[in-house]
């Protein structure tokens, strides 16, 4: 019955997206949209991303969870009710100003009976003793091939052992990655597994890079999950537009850690409309030079090697006049003062930077970097010029699912930490676990969880295919919001404890703030990337 109660979401999503399609409908231009109508309704183009993410995920997580232990298809069941409800709330408060109107959900009487019984307080009480004994952190939960639950250990024993213990030093303190504990990165293989045994790496899938990442991620977030992505986003970079002899030069240096990678596109004026970067690429003999401004440059004072989006075309050239180079520079290593860098190209200009501070995501620092003429060889720029924004989104389609993965970590800590907190606290004579209230938000976070991670497992496996990098996009929305949600909850039930900095849930709920953020803030992506491409496909058929 859940199923079929989902089958009434899905032809509600598309009645849902056929009314945005004719509401952003560009009459000039048949069977395509208009990005100023598309604005004018951001709010519904908004909810029907976030819809249509939830929906998808609740249907993948049923799939996966039908064949597996009593309790994970519960949970499965739980997840699902709550997207149907969720569905059924917005319409009735948002569903009359939805482009005109939309009608509201309606469920024959025994699906509605399915759905409120898969999330009755009977279904939280069965549900509770075996989340806190900690079976939705088993590795059933996961849901991995033999294969797949090996990567998964070797980085979670690494995470644990190697990241935990320096992760609130340095979130607390404001510190970089210790060089020790980045040579063992490289040394794990966690920089390898994003290039192809070709070119001297050990890359097995996108799947096991997910993992890789949410474990590290885990353990913390700016210190151990996000050390894969930007490797990852430069090698795929290379892997599309790279020619031979780039590719056999920089891969193996970026899967061994020779090459510490930074990525270098978002601009002051120029965040998610990167086709309005100013910083630009002149030619000159042999090369280019490039000057501007950056920022949210992760990593740029250790790195040793920038992946800079710039304007090779005239000003008002937008995404067709940009390139993508690679700049090598000297790494700045700790304990030099990793706030700040300089470095003068022997071959002309000049590129420094200055850390941004932030509440949270604490390890790498974030950088706003200046590039004075600075001298990149022609074989350092990546494909022709004017190819550098498709080969940039190439590379950010990983980041985005990457961004999942990580989101799926941070949330696991908080709900593990509030697990352990909620059976130790004792209030008003009870343990906080045994609380209805305290049982039912460990519920909700669990199926949050679940829901994430299996739709991050499944893009995964898509983008294996070569498909799934729209899917990327969804996954991203949906894990990165429900990061936030989580950790909150986590942070609630430890109350006035979880506000103070004695305990690690406060610096997750810091850390997730930044996911809906960055690799492609949450508003663009609903409005201009998920809903875009859903009203796209009802204009194109019309047509």
């Amino acid at each position: 019955m859940l199923t079929r109660a989902l089958d009434a979401c899905d032809a509600k999503l598309r009645d849902m997206t056929k009314t945005l399609a004719v509401a952003v409908a560009d009459p000039q231009r048949p069977g395509q949209e208009s990005a100023d109508k598309l604005h004018e309704h951001g709010e519904a183009a908004l909810l029907l991303a976030r819809l249509l993410a939830e929906a998808a995920a609740a249907r993948h997580l049923l799939s996966i969870f039908a064949n597996r232990s009593a309790e994970l298809q519960k949970l499965s069941h739980y997840a699902a009710a709550q997207v149907v409800l969720n569905l059924r709330a917005a319409l009735v408060l948002q569903g009359a100003a939805f482009c005109g109107g939309i009608e509201e959900l309606q469920l024959a009487p025994e699906w509605t009976a399915a759905v409120v019984a898969a999330s009755a307080p009977a279904v939280v009480e069965a549900l509770a003793p075996w989340l806190l004994q900690g079976g939705a952190s088993q590795p059933s939960a996961y849901a991995l091939s033999h294969d797949h639950e090996e990567v998964r250990a070797l980085f979670r024993d690494f995470g644990d052992e190697r990241v935990a213990p320096v992760a609130e030093d340095l979130h607390r303190h404001d510190r970089v990655i210790p060089e020790s504990l980045f040579s063992a990165y490289a040394e794990i293989g966690a920089l390898a597994i994003t290039v192809p045994d070709t070119y001297g790496g050990q890359f097995i899938d996108h799947r096991s890079m997910a993992l890789a990442t949410e474990e590290l991620s885990r353990a913390s977030l700016g210190g151990g999950g996000s050390v894969i992505t930007r490797s990852e986003i430069c090698a795929k970079a290379l892997l599309k537009g790279g020619t031979e002899a780039q590719k056999r030069h920089w891969l193996p240096r970026i899967a061994s850690g020779k090459e510490v990678v930074a990525v270098a596109v978002t601009e002051p004026g120029a965040g998610s409309d990167v086709a309005a970067l100013r910083a630009t690429a002149k030619k000159v003999a042999g090369g280019y030079l490039l000057s501007g401004e950056k920022t949210w440059c992760t990593f740029a004072g250790r790195a040793s090697l920038l992946l800079v989006l710039a304007r090779t075309g005239s000003a008002d050239s937008k995404a067709k006049g940009l390139t993508l180079f690679l700049a090598p520079k000297a790494a700045v290593i700790p304990p030099a003062d990793d706030h700040t860098f300089a470095w003068d190209n022997p071959r002309g200009g000049r590129v420094s930077g200055t850390a941004i501070p932030t509440v949270g995501y604490r390890g790498m620092h974030s950088f706003t970097v200046f590039f004075e003429d600075f001298f990149v060889a022609d074989d350092q720029r990546i494909g022709q010029e004017g190819e550098g924004f498709a080969l940039q989104m190439a590379g950010f389609a990983g980041g985005r699912i990457q961004t999942a993965a990580r989101a799926c970590g941070v949330m696991e800590a908080a709900f593990r930490a509030a697990v352990r907190y909620a059976q130790d606290r004792t209030v008003f004579g009870r343990t906080l676990a045994s609380l209805p209230v305290a049982r039912r938000k460990l519920c909700d976070m669990a199926a949050r969880i679940a829901l994430s991670r299996q739709m991050t497992y499944a893009v995964c496996d898509a983008m294996d295919e070569g498909r799934g990098h729209g899917d990327a996009s969804l996954v991203k929305l949906l894990a990165c919001k429900d990061a936030e949600s989580v950790t909150r909850e986590a942070m609630q039930l430890h109350g006035g404890m979880g506000y103070s900095e004695e305990f690690a849930v406060s610096r997750y709920w810091q850390d997730a703030r930044v996911l809906s953020i960055f690799e492609g803030a949450e508003e663009v992506l609903a409005i201009l990337v998920i809903a875009r491409a859903a009203v796209r496909d009802v204009l194109a058929a019309r047509a």
